[in-house]
């Protein structure tokens, strides 16, 4: 992106929009994200790596879920599946987005998703319900992505840097929790979300047993499953639009788009003799 389409987008109305949309779930996430890098220093990691563990990942949630397994010293593979298994969320995410950026070059597509989180989708999506690209659709997902950034490494260097003078008796785990709480009630705002937290939940108590904390993965397998078997519940429900092509011409690229994403499909005309 070049510094004048930075420029217009930080000066377009929707990138102000979406500041004033993320500053409330700000408060939330800055305490997460001091939390976070409180807890991996505290875990025996190095402020370094810390660093480039936040810069790097910039996934509180992943993050916060392999530092007791590091911590405890369990195998590589169980913290990869740990981390692998609680961002799979985010291909979820991206199959949604993909209606909205698909038209976008390569390089900004991986950008976006770098940037990407829960807090934002949950914002994008109650901005723009409806699946197919608009203007203010970039400069609104970068307002949100850069409050969101901010609220969250800010927060977690600070935490890292300052986290051999935080004392433990401050309690700054059950504040995490309390953060982690208020977010996540931010992105309950539909009965399959509403659903598959309940799943989650239950599935966590009843696999707390489990050594090296696998009863997250249970949980977050537990989850996903639950999400998308109510989307293809969801999709069969959903009849598409039938979209009549004349024989001696292509496909419009709006109406390929919705014949992709599974919303419409196209009948060609034949042509006789």
């Amino acid at each position: 992106m070049s510094l004048q389409a930075v420029r217009q987008t930080v000066r377009h109305p929707a990138f102000r929009l979406a500041i004033t949309d993320m500053a409330g779930t700000s408060l939330g996430l800055a305490a997460w994200a001091m939390v976070t890098g409180v807890a991996m220093v505290k875990s025996g990691m190095s402020v370094s790596m810390a660093i480039f563990m936040s810069l790097l990942v910039y996934a509180g949630s992943a993050q916060l879920a392999v530092i007791p397994l590091l911590a405890t010293g369990a195998p590589l593979w169980v913290v990869w599946l740990t981390a692998s298994c609680v961002n799979l969320r985010f291909v979820i995410f991206s199959s949604l987005w993909r209606s909205y950026f698909a038209h976008l070059p390569l390089r900004q597509r991986l950008t976006i998703g770098y940037f990407s989180g829960d807090v934002i989708f949950v914002a994008f999506m109650k901005r723009f319900p409806e699946p197919q690209p608009a203007p203010d659709q970039v400069p609104y997902f970068w307002g949100a992505a850069s409050t969101n950034w901010l609220a969250w490494q800010v927060p977690s260097i600070a935490g890292i840097l300052l986290a051999n003078a935080v004392p433990l008796s401050w309690g700054l785990g059950f504040a995490g929790v309390l953060a982690l709480l208020g977010v996540l009630l931010s992105l309950l705002f539909d009965r399959a979300t509403w659903l598959a937290t309940g799943v989650a939940a239950t599935a966590a108590i009843a696999a707390f047993a489990l050594p090296l904390k696998l009863n997250i993965l249970v949980a977050i397998a537990a989850a996903v499953t639950v999400g998308l078997l109510i989307e293809a519940v969801d999709r069969r429900r959903h009849h598409p639009e039938v979209l009549l092509v004349p024989a001696d011409s292509m496909i419009p690229a709006d109406e390929l788009e919705q014949v992709e994403a599974g919303d419409a499909v196209a009948l060609r005309e034949e042509l006789h003799p």
